[in-house]
């Protein structure tokens, strides 16, 4: 009886591999020979889309030594991590809410209900709020805060609301499934040993669901530190994110190579630093396990 169950395991498994194979070699290929023409791309010592040869690191060292593209890689890694960090402290107690209570399906449909907007309509929604003769504008002229309009668009701090208002839906999401899988009966358990609300929160509440806010950070973080319609249309030439100056040497410039080199050093700063929100998430598990124990 023992042999057959593990001969049924074995089979399960095979069979499972051989579903999820297909798809992941599709993928894989989908997303590896891009980057691996990338790499070769920025490997070019031209400075042009054509009669590329050779082999040079020069695009790569004058992106990390020049002022203008180091300093915009530093200005726009602060700006990630200030939207991911505002979002994470908003959604949580919005996440926790929507995991909690009655409604949870409507809830859940309003968190997602901007996300079914297109993103060119939701920054055409902002800058009809923020512009001159926009909503905001009007206000505070009604109400006699201004005499005349102010130009509340192009500017860093526009920017970064617009960034946190169209990314704090997944912040939100993220937060809310971890949540929903914390027993009440925990926080029953907190508040019978005399814990108030705000104890309750910070040492049962918020270790459990580091996870969710990793994760949610994590999409936050990747989708913000590549953001480009958005720096574009609402920041304008006064805010210069790193993915604006990729597009224009790959788009306006033609040069190729060096907006690949700029793309794969963007690239790596996404990647470590969803690499650091893991390592924190699974560092606080571990510290929870071992004081469990």
């Amino acid at each position: 009886m023992k042999g057959f169950t593990t001969r049924f395991a074995w089979s399960r498994d095979l069979y499972l591999l051989g579903l999820l194979t297909p798809a992941v070699a599709a993928v894989t290929l989908i997303l590896s020979v891009p980057i691996v023409w990338l790499v070769r791309i920025s490997l070019y010592p031209q400075n042009l889309p054509y009669g590329l040869s050779g082999w040079s690191a020069a695009h790569y060292i004058k992106a990390l030594t020049d002022s203008l593209y180091f300093g915009s890689l530093a200005r726009t890694t602060l700006y990630s991590v200030i939207v991911t960090v505002g979002t994470a402290i908003v959604s949580f107690p919005l996440g926790y809410a929507a995991a909690r209570g009655r409604l949870r399906r409507w809830k859940m449909f309003f968190i997602v209900l901007p996300l079914a907007l297109s993103l060119v309509v939701n920054i055409f929604g902002w800058i009809m709020i923020l512009g001159q003769n926009g909503l905001l504008n009007s206000v505070l002229m009604g109400v006699h805060l201004l005499d005349q309009p102010k130009q509340f668009l192009f500017g860093v701090g526009t920017v970064l609301l617009v960034l946190g208002h169209t990314y704090v839906p997944f912040q939100i999401l993220s937060i809310m499934s971890v949540v929903t899988q914390i027993d009440p009966m925990l926080e029953e358990a907190s508040a019978s040993l005399r814990g108030n609300r705000w104890t309750t929160f910070r040492r049962v509440i918020i270790p459990l669901a580091r996870p969710g806010i990793a994760a949610g950070s994590t999409i936050v973080f990747i989708l913000t530190v590549s953001s480009f319609i958005i720096p574009e249309l609402i920041g304008g030439a006064s805010v210069q994110m790193y993915a604006v100056l990729v597009f224009q040497q790959m788009m306006t410039v033609l040069n190729w190579p060096f907006g690949a080199a700029l793309s794969l050093i963007l690239l790596a700063v996404a990647l470590g630093f969803a690499r650091l929100f893991q390592a924190a998430a699974r560092a606080n598990e571990e510290l929870n396990s071992a004081v469990a124990k």
